[in-house]
């Protein structure tokens, strides 16, 4: 499973020093691309990097976005953090080094390649399904308006939880842009059948809730070699186990797998609950049951998905997104 990683390093500067730095660069660069209160230098993106200057009448800010892709192919992190560091130093006149910045967020993310889009749209169906699970509710977000995905926002952890059509997205972003045909064409063959996977550590909490530290050169050392356990822990939590199947055939698993007369029964009940609750998670607080987290493994150890295909979806089976995962 290959994991790229995007950093934002963000720092808030005085109004005075803000500007300083500001029209330095914007007096090198000629042009700064302008998007409402903020400025945007892409001069290092061959490096990865990106600069955003935020100049809002509260707040003078300085971003970093920093895609992992482009920085180094090095595993060691060392060389890695050496590389930023230096990256950063030289662009700011070595006034400002990566520590003095804050890592105020981190995505992290998966293509899963499930071979077509209608594949791509069948996942995305069932995945809807899920509704709500503990600790998270769905979210909705402009840049996916017209665009099939499923995204999940931490209701107080700072975490989200994106999954999307990939080409769908892409596609819509193209619109009115001055691209040739070939590239276009390129874009959406690479894209086709992906569902692009994203989990995103929002705020600087989420950071240290997974790091421990405040350092920044510490926390972008422990996200890039923890990167595997930090996806796959919210991905688990988000998404069960097992392959996805029609009510009735999940039903018929169940009674033919289970022998325990009291967790079949249980696993049942939750079948039946999740498509009237419209939330796993609502469905689970229905059971009353102590401990519902045996009845999930019990689903993981008969590779059955407790969330079934809808009645009106013209599939019958999907397989457990986690087959891809390897």
């Amino acid at each position: 499973m290959h994991i790229n990683q995007i950093f934002e390093l963000s720092i808030t500067l005085a109004n005075e020093r803000f500007q300083k730095v500001f029209k330095r660069k914007h007096k090198k660069m000629g042009y700064l691309k302008e998007v409402e209160e903020e400025y945007i230098d892409e001069s290092m993106t061959s490096k990865g990097i990106t600069v955003i200057y935020r100049d809002s009448q509260y707040k003078k800010k300085v971003k970093l976005i920093i895609d992992l892709r482009f920085v180094s192919d090095s595993r060691s992190s060392d060389k890695l953090i050496r590389k930023l560091d230096k990256c950063i130093n030289e662009y700011f006149d070595f006034q400002y080094k990566i520590d003095d910045f804050t890592l105020s967020g981190v995505t992290f993310t998966v293509n899963i390649d499930v071979d077509s889009r209608e594949n791509v749209l069948a996942y995305l169906k069932v995945l809807k399904r899920i509704g709500k699970v503990k600790g998270f509710s769905q979210s909705e977000y402009d840049c996916f308006e017209d665009i099939d995905s499923f995204c999940m926002e931490g209701n107080s952890n700072d975490i989200g939880f994106w999954i999307y059509d990939l080409e769908g997205f892409i596609r819509n972003q193209l619109v009115d842009k001055d691209i040739t045909k070939k590239k276009i064409r390129s874009m959406f063959k690479e894209s086709e059948g992906i569902l692009r996977t994203e989990v995103r550590l929002m705020k600087p909490k989420a950071v240290r809730c997974y790091t421990g530290t405040d350092d920044v050169s510490g926390q972008i050392t422990k996200l890039v070699e923890k990167s595997s356990e930090i996806f796959l822990d919210v991905f688990t939590h988000i998404i069960p186990y097992g392959d996805y199947y029609k009510k009735n055939r999940a039903v018929e698993i169940v009674r033919e797998k289970v022998g325990d007369s009291v967790l079949r029964r249980r696993m049942l009940r939750l079948l039946a609950l999740i498509p009237e609750k419209k939330s796993l998670y609502l469905a689970q607080k229905a059971m009353n049951c102590r401990n519902v987290e045996k009845v999930m493994e019990e689903f993981a150890k008969i590779n059955v998905s407790p969330v079934t295909i809808s009645k009106r979806h013209d599939i019958k089976f999907v397989n457990s997104l986690y087959s891809y995962l390897r």
